[in-house]
């Protein structure tokens, strides 16, 4: 049980600019949703002595600093011409809540992204208007034998994976007193990611439907089914010999962690799912273009700068049957095509929308807005694996013993992240109730 003591609004601790901040196209195609994540903490000689109220004045005092820099995250999202965001920075600040749990942290075993934890991690108000809403929350929950937890919800449009761990890696170093230095200054100019007028060029695929079940028109019954979360651990014993699977006769360029890892969830995903072998399947993938960019964008750019790709459509018979090279190979073609050239395509495709909401959600018949389905008979999976310094956050407490997604929505959706143990992989997954066990069975028996 938790339980909210207080709750803060941060804003800057010094004047920032009051403008409005033109996002760019790979921006534009996100929900105003939050990601939400979890970073744990054990208990310590430190955080054991160190009252609930300084703690909490320690991660207030240096969240209002930090925001000085990153002061976006402090304004509100708005829509503008009916189909375009933009930040209004307004310092209209973010939300801290101070918490204390009656459990110990042992008492929630493994932080598996279910509703076990949703208890951890700030609750966003998606009924509130979007011009006052929060694009930055987080929760600090003391545990009952010590320890602690800081639950975050960050918006999906303003960041990605590599600049939000990046702003809390900054933000935990002014909380130990440390300084930071010139080069970890966000770039907030979105220029270096505006669409040109280039027009589109390509098949772009990527904003295409998806295969449907076999003998369905639509989603609709997919999508209600119940589903619920695995979570599954790989050694790096247990990672090596998928890579060496992956890479059984393959005779160009090895395949990668991730894109064998990726082929194994999606060979056993569909042997779960137990469905037609005439069934179409894809698996859909979230990119970073970073440095797929030409020139690449400088590491300390501050949005969201990823983008949607697509695997080439196979049935779900060749996917079982034939070599996991044949599946890895799928994976890195739907990330190899994501070229500057083609990128740019897209973000004119983009741009050439007249209303991009069909590309980013929809909304079910009380007016939540929700992810576009992504299930049954497909994947979405998610890579934290690189450039994410996930373990790194040290707020003057220790550093974090595990961090992890705080809620993983919708059928087939999937993170591979990097356990805590040199090596280790960490897959989160969540499917349709009835094909877990199922899963859970065969991907390890397959390994």
């Amino acid at each position: 049980m938790v339980s909210i003591l207080s709750s803060y609004t941060v804003i800057p601790s010094e004047a920032t600019p009051n403008c409005s901040l033109l996002l760019s196209e790979s921006e534009q195609i996100n929900a105003p949703t939050h990601s939400l994540t979890i970073y744990v903490y054990k208990p310590n000689h430190l955080n054991k002595i160190i009252p609930n109220m300084n703690m909490v004045d320690t991660m207030r005092d240096s969240l209002a600093k930090i925001l000085v820099h990153y002061y976006p995250l402090a304004g509100r999202l708005r829509m503008i011409q009916g189909r375009r965001w933009e930040v209004e920075c307004n310092a209209k600040g973010v939300i801290l809540l101070e918490a204390e749990s009656t459990r110990a942290l042992n008492d929630y075993a493994i932080f598996e992204p279910n509703d076990t934890i949703k208890e951890l991690i700030p609750k966003v108000d998606y009924t509130e208007p979007i011009e006052n809403s929060p694009l930055f929350l987080v929760q600090l929950t003391r545990f009952s034998n010590g320890g602690f937890c800081v639950g975050i919800a960050i918006s999906n449009i303003i960041t990605d994976g590599i600049s939000g761990t990046h702003f809390i890696n900054l933000w935990a170093t002014l909380a130990r007193g440390d300084t930071l230095e010139e080069h970890d200054m966000p770039l907030l100019n979105k220029v270096v990611l505006q669409s040109s007028d280039k027009k589109p060029c390509f098949d772009h695929k990527e904003f295409k439907p998806l295969p449907l079940v076999l003998g369905h028109a639509d989603t609709t019954e997919e999508s209600k089914k119940e589903t619920t979360v695995a979570m599954l651990k790989l050694s790096r014993e247990m990672v090596e010999k998928l890579k060496k699977k992956a890479n059984e006769g393959n005779q160009g360029r090895a395949y990668s962690r991730y894109e064998s890892i990726s082929a194994h969830i999606w060979r056993c995903v569909v042997k779960a799912r137990d469905g037609y072998h005439n069934q179409p399947t894809v698996v859909h993938i979230i990119a970073g273009a970073r440095n797929r960019l030409n020139p690449p964008l400088p590491l300390n750019y501050f949005g969201n700068a990823t983008y949607p790709t697509v695997t080439p459509t196979c049935l779900s018979g060749d996917i079982v049957s034939k070599p996991l090279s044949y599946v890895a190979h799928k994976i890195r073609e739907a990330i190899e095509v994501l070229t500057d050239e083609y990128l740019r395509s897209g973000f004119g495709f983009i741009r050439s929308q007249s209303d991009v909401g069909w590309l980013r959600e929809k909304n079910d018949n009380e007016g939540k807005v929700e992810s576009l389905f992504l299930g049954n008979p497909n994947l979405n999976i998610w890579s934290w694996m690189r450039n994410m310094p996930m373990y790194g956050p040290n707020f003057g407490w220790g550093r974090p013993v595990y961090m992890g997604p705080g809620v993983v929505k919708g059928d087939g959706r999937a993170f591979i992240m990097p356990g805590q143990e040199d090596g280790s992989v960490l897959v989160a997954i969540r499917l349709q109730s009835a094909h877990v066990e199922a899963f859970k069975e065969v991907f390890h028996k397959d390994m």
